[in-house]
Order: structure tokens, then C-alpha cells, then sequence
């Protein structure tokens, strides 16, 4: 059995996955915000003991940038860890078992082209839309890890460079800052959207979960107002979905990508994400190779990022 990890923003997932891809057991929590290092660390070793004995390999998808494959991670939506250790840290909890790190969008994309929608596909992009933008690539049937692990990563590509919003990578307009869930709810709520739903209150007995994604204000209730025909809702969707559409153009274009998946929170809109997103794509790919690019949802749920994890151990990248 493959240990596998996945460590964002708000969550924290683990879990045992055999090699055909199957997770078998699994657990999360969520991550502490505003802890620091070991804090973070400790909850993460936590989550893992229950899955520790008898492990053939480590494998873990986290957020970037980092340094690779080292497994130095610095995500920019965990600030207590900058430049954290985390893989030689796995590897003196597992001596003697392989342990990699990758960027967890890259795992998503090869969750989604070992057991998704991206099967069969030669030339994809995987790409997450959550509480941030990332995206993997794979080209002729291989993952492409680039100079430093970072090839694909979308959510950098810029698609409003002028008057463009400000990114957390220190940019303008990067389709993360535009698109990414809470970037677009506070757009929305600048423009005078107000969130039906209250916070949650955190308490014994409670999930921390829907308290740490409530306070992001993150793009799901945005995507249920704009069901419901709000306005500003709508219009936020709108941007986003177009931004994404203009940045999949542009990736085609220089990839040559016959498929794009989309997971994460933010996916989950449907058709209120969707159809800007091919209405903008089909403005922008023009080219004949270029126009038969598909974009689907993804198709594996909650425990993609496990089985992407687990694919860097098992799989032949």
C-alpha cells in the first residue's frame, strides 16, 4: 500500500492507496490557519499515524511553490511554512521507502489521467480551480515537470494585464487572482454581493472544514447565488469562466493539447463556469489544431488528490 498525502489551504488529506489505484482508507482535518511550522507539522503526523505501518511509499501532493524535487514547500496559502522540509521530514517518519512531493495540482492532473477523465489522453492539461488556480501537463502520454517541477502551473498565466488584480505570487492579473474562489467572492462582494449564509461557529463537535471555507468566503456560495439568478453572482461567474477560457486558449496554442480537465471547488458551478469559459475559448482558439481542444469536468471526486499522490510512487512518469 502507497501512503498518500494531500496538504492545502483548508484541508488536510491521507490516506492508503493500492497500486491499481483503489483508496482503500482515508482521513482529514483541517489545517490550522495562522500556525506555525511544527504546529503544522504535528497535525500533519497526526493524521498519519492511523496509516503508517507497513508502507511501501510516501507520496505527497502539496500546494507551491516549492523547490523539486527536494520537497522544500513554501505554499502561498499556508504561511507558516516557508521553505519547510517536508519530504526529508517523511523520510526520517519512513526510513527505507521511496517519498516524493510534487505540486498538488500536477497530482490532480495525474489523478485524472491515470483514473479520470483524462484516460486515454495523450495531451492534457489537469487543472484545479479551488482557492487557487494550478494545472499539470501531460504530453505524449508523460508528465512534464519542467526545470524546477513547475511546468503547468496556469494559475500564473496572465490574462488581464492591464488593470489586472493583484496576485499573491507578487503579479498582476494572473488568472489565479482573477478566477481563484475567494479572489472572485470578494470581487463580488466589492461590487455589493452579500452572502446569504452565516459563518459557522466552531465548537466541540464540530467540522472545521465548512468554518475554514465560510470564512475564505469561498467561490461555492457565489456559484449557489448565482443559481439562484443574483446578479453580481452571475457576472462574477461570468469573469471567472472567460478568464479560464482565454488562459486554456493561450495553453493550447503552445501545448498542442487535445484535453483540459477542471477540479476543484470552484468547477462544481457547472454551466455557470462553463459556458463563458467555452464561449471565450472558442473566441480565442482559432487555430484549426488548436480549436479541437476539449474541456471537461473532472471525474474523480474528494480522493483525487490521494490517488494523484499515490501515482507518484506507482506510476511510470
Amino acid at each position: 500500500m502507497i501512503l498518500a498525502i494531500d496538504v492545502g489551504g483548508t484541508k488536510m488529506a491521507a490516506g492508503l492507496v493500492s497500486r491499481d489505484g483503489t483508496v482503500t482508507a482515508s482521513a482529514r482535518t483541517g489545517t490550522p490557519q495562522d500556525a506555525d511550522a511544527e504546529t503544522l507539522w504535528k497535525t500533519l503526523v497526526r493524521l498519519v499515524e492511523p496509516f503508517a505501518d507497513g508502507v511501501e511509499g510516501v507520496g505527497v501532493g502539496c500546494g507551491g511553490p516549492m523547490t523539486w524535487p527536494e520537497g522544500e514547500v513554501s505554499p502561498l496559502n499556508i504561511p507558516g511554512w516557508r521553505g519547510f522540509p517536508l519530504r526529508a521530514r517523511l523520510a526520517g517518519r519512513f526510513p527505507g521507502v521511496p517519498v516524493r512531493v510534487h505540486n498538488d495540482a500536477i497530482c490532480l492532473a495525474l489523478a485524472e489521467h491515470w483514473q479520470g477523465a483524462g484516460q486515454g489522453s495523450r495531451d492534457m492539461l489537469g487543472m484545479v480551480v479551488s482557492t487557487g488556480v494550478g494545472g499539470g501537463l501531460i504530453l505524449g502520454g508523460r508528465l512534464v515537470d519542467g526545470a524546477t517541477g513547475n511546468a503547468g502551473h496556469i494559475g500564473h498565466v496572465v490574462v488581464e494585464p492591464v488593470g489586472g488584480p493583484p496576485c499573491g505570487c507578487g503579479g498582476h492579473g494572473c488568472l489565479e487572482a482573477v478566477a481563484r474562489g475567494p479572489a472572485l467572492a470578494a470581487w463580488a462582494q466589492a461590487q455589493g454581493w452579500v452572502p446569504d449564509r452565516p459563518l459557522s461557529v466552531v465548537g466541540d463537535g464540530v467540522d472545521v472544514l465548512p468554518y475554514l471555507e465560510d470564512r475564505a468566503v469561498t467561490g461555492r456560495k457565489l456559484a449557489a447565488d448565482a443559481r439562484a439568478g443574483d446578479a453580481v453572482a452571475l457576472a462574477a461567474m461570468r469573469r471567472a469562466g472567460r478568464a479560464l477560457g482565454v488562459a486554456i486558449a493561450s495553453a493550447t496554442h503552445l501545448c498542442d493539447l487535445e484535453l483540459v480537465t477542471i477540479g476543484g471547488g470552484l468547477s462544481q458551478a457547472g454551466e455557470l463556469l462553463f459556458g463563458p469559459l467555452e464561449e471565450a475559448l472558442r473566441e480565442h482558439a482559432r487555430m484549426e489544431f488548436a480549436a479541437r481542444v476539449r474541456v471537461v469536468p473532472a471525474a474523480l471526486g474528494q480522493e483525487a488528490g490521494l490517488v494523484g499522490a499515490a501515482a507518484l510512487i506507482v506510476r511510470d512518469h
